[in-house]
């Protein structure tokens, strides 16, 4: 036994010094040495209390010598070591977590409001032994914020990915459902781990196919892998479906044909499905139909839906990402468009906000719909992928970004009116609340394409749990369970996460640029981009308006009046370009290059600042990184070195275009201290890059 123990031991170093290829993503091994005699004591049995079972008994997580007992509230052994009051306050999917004593020993006792919060219970003391051990005694209790905790991916039924940048679809339609891939399980623990527990399978702009019976008994060999994982199944659905599956003469929501076959449709879900949890619709938005092709509104496509899936608890969440080229400027469309129909959905729809007004820039104020829809369940849309943060080629740890919208305060009802509180539901009341992640997981090894990457599909899942947590907290966690919790490893990589996301914002868009992508596939720098024939809100000059006097877009009273969607005081806040937060100068105001900033600096001068700025900080994650090469194993340390580079390149690519075309505007020198251009204006502009599958940028 010993001999064994010590291969076991030997094979573990090994593994740490050479081969990790990323595919365990936060759930890895602890380190050995510790013997594992856990004892798991549970008076229920059901497939999700199992695979809590499972996971406490993983020899991996060595959890010692010790007695853990688990189940729900009806647990009889449960039943002993907790009050009656304090069970019956658990509602479905929390938990509570203590040490008691147990037949006179110390014990750890884990209650689930269900089957589920006993699943997550367990993640949850895993997740303390690996990041603080389980010395001393534990008192923990849990509650979701939001009870719809849900990914979308943006997967097409050919495989592709709408900007996905970590390869193929993990579903391989073709092969189901008789054909079950061990990732589908892998993906489903990974989610519970974190406490996700709905994924929306397809794209948004979704393909009618995915309605059709032949794909629904795919979908439901996913769903009953995904099951007691307590992970749902949604699904986008095309709103011309009646008419492209079935040949119906209009896909009208108030045409009683229509509407028959969607509950028709509805039906034939739930009997295969009987947990489905809805559809997701892009309506009315970039060319994709809806409501308002037949003169309805998103109301009355909405409460279709909604009717049809009512019987079985099902709900609709329906996009607010809209704009059609008109008068009105993009960044006040959606809403412009929905405030006129607040109060008037069902109860079992609610209105996905993307976090900014235009589109996952790196950076843009909350959303104004969030401060203005006090009648209807809201809920925010986080892009996990990083379409507009350098795909997966960037380090960039977006829990910043997503604390950012979450905890800003809209003064929806007076000031403590967060985004968090009014769309979790706390400050409304709302039956049903939700948070939605555009899901960054393709069939690479390494799920996300970048290392770092994962951190951002458990930031997310972290904070739709608990959006209380801070950025440096989840980071932390993030680290040790899936890297090393050695101090002289966590401080430096920590700060480098915390650091990593204003760097892009630096050397991409500062002061509140935004949009200034290259055309169509939004990777590297095009501030002069110009597409004949093209929507102009599709051009990074309709964005930035750079011209002689200066650089921004104008959303003050004076321009297109965006601050007034706002509520006071924010609204004044914007529109006085002294008291404009100057991370939003550029956004809500065209301003002039001598423009004295607050350090003191002209416009111009602090604008090339901040692009040096962010160049400088990849340079230092790439000290940082290539001084923790000892802490890491071998083929992630590569990885990530390599990564960072491309990373470091690209951030002179964007500050030799950007700085070099307003340049042409400002007619002012780069400041002397800073370090010159090393590029050629003409040659950056002649860059054209081969977009390979799923948009990865080849350069």
């Amino acid at each position: 036994m010993k001999k064994f123990t010590i291969l076991i031991c030997l094979l573990a170093l090994f593994t740490v010094a050479y081969g990790e290829d990323g595919s365990r993503l936060w759930l890895q091994p602890l380190p050995y040495g510790q013997t594992n005699s856990t004892s798991i004591i549970s008076g229920e049995k059901s497939p999700t209390i199992g695979l809590a079972i499972s996971e406490l008994n993983n020899p991996a997580y060595q959890l010692g010598s010790r007695t853990i007992l688990i189940g729900t509230t009806t647990d009889k052994n449960i039943r002993k070591v907790f009050s009656k009051s304090e069970l019956s306050t658990l509602s479905p999917e929390s938990y509570l977590i203590r040490t008691v004593q147990w037949n006179g020993k110390e014990a750890i006792a884990i209650a689930g409001g269900d089957d589920k919060g006993a699943l997550y219970g367990s993640y949850h003391l895993l997740r303390l032994a690996v990041t603080n051990g389980l010395g001393s005694p534990v008192s923990v209790r849990e509650v979701p914020a939001y009870k719809v905790r849900v990914l979308n991916h943006w997967d097409n039924l050919d495989g592709s990915v709408e900007r996905g940048y970590a390869g193929y679809s993990l579903w391989k339609w073709e092969d189901l459902p008789n054909t079950l891939s061990p990732r589908y399980k892998e993906y489903a623990r990974a989610n519970a781990s974190i406490g996700i527990n709905g994924t929306v399978l397809n794209n948004v702009n979704a393909d009618p196919l995915i309605l059709t019976h032949e794909y629904l008994i795919k979908v439901k060999a996913l769903a009953d892998v995904f099951r007691p994982y307590g992970l749902k199944v949604y699904l986008s659905v095309n709103f011309s479906s009646p008419t492209a599956i079935s040949g119906l003469p209009t896909s009208d929501p108030l045409d009683e044909g229509v509407q028959r076959w969607w509950k028709d449709k509805a039906k034939e879900i739930y009997a295969l499905i009987p947990d489905f949890g809805g559809f997701l619709v892009k309506a009315n938005s970039e060319g994709l139909p809806g409501p308002q092709d037949f003169g309805r509104t998103h109301a009355d496509g909405a409460n279709m839906l909604a009717d049809a899936l009512q019987p079985y608890n099902g709900i609709v969440m329906w996009r607010a990402f809209v704009y059609n080229p008109g008068n009105e400027e993009r960044a006040k469309q959606a809403y412009l468009e929905f405030t006129p129909f607040d109060g008037k959905f069902r109860s079992n729809v609610i209105i996905q906000i993307k976090n900014g007004p235009i589109d996952f820039q790196p950076r843009e104020p909350f959303s104004p719909l969030f401060g203005a829809m006090k009648q209807t369940p809201i809920m925010p849309e986080f892009q996990i992928t990083q379409e507009y943060l350098g795909f997966s080629n960037h380090l960039a740890y977006l829990a910043p970004m997503f604390k950012e919208c979450l905890d800003s305060d809209t003064y929806a009802q007076g000031e403590g009116s967060t985004v968090a509180k009014v769309t979790d539901g706390s400050l409304y009341g709302n039956k049903i609340s939700a948070i939605a992640g555009v899901a960054n997981i393709g069939e690479d090894t390494n799920w996300c394409g970048h290392d770092f990457a994962q951190a951002n599909w458990y930031a997310f899942g972290r904070l739709a749990w608990n959006h209380q947590l801070t950025s440096e907290v989840i980071a932390d966690e993030w680290l040790k369970m899936t890297f090393t919790n050695d101090p002289e490893f966590l401080s430096p990589i920590t700060k480098m996460m915390l650091d990593s996301r204003e760097a892009v914002v630096n050397y991409m868009m500062p002061l509140g640029l935004n949009h200034i992508f290259a055309f169509d596939h939004h990777y590297g720098p095009e501030p002069w981009c110009d597409v004949p024939g093209a929507r102009p809100d599709w051009m990074p000059t309709y964005y930035h308006r750079a011209d002689s006097t200066g650089l921004g877009f104008d959303r003050t009273t004076s321009g297109s009046n965006g601050v007034s969607q706002y509520n006071q005081p924010l609204a004044d806040l914007y529109n006085n370009i002294d008291t404009c937060p100057e991370e939003y100068l550029l956004w809500f105001h065209h301003t002039a290059w001598n423009h004295q900033m607050k350090s003191g600096n002209i416009m111009w001068d602090e604008l090339c600042r901040h692009y040096d700025k962010g160049v400088l900080q990849v340079r230092e994650f790439q000290k940082i990184w290539d001084r923790s090469e000892h802490f890491v194993d071998t083929d992630r340390f590569h990885r990530v070195q390599s990564k960072l580079r491309i990373q470091a390149r690209d951030a002179v690519w964007w500050r030799d275009a950007c700085l070099l075309y307003f340049q042409t505007f400002s007619k002012q020198p780069i400041p002397y201290d800073l370090e010159r251009p090393v590029h050629d204006l003409d040659d950056l502009k002649k860059i054209k890059l081969n977009m390979g599958h799923n948009n990865k940028a080849k350069k």
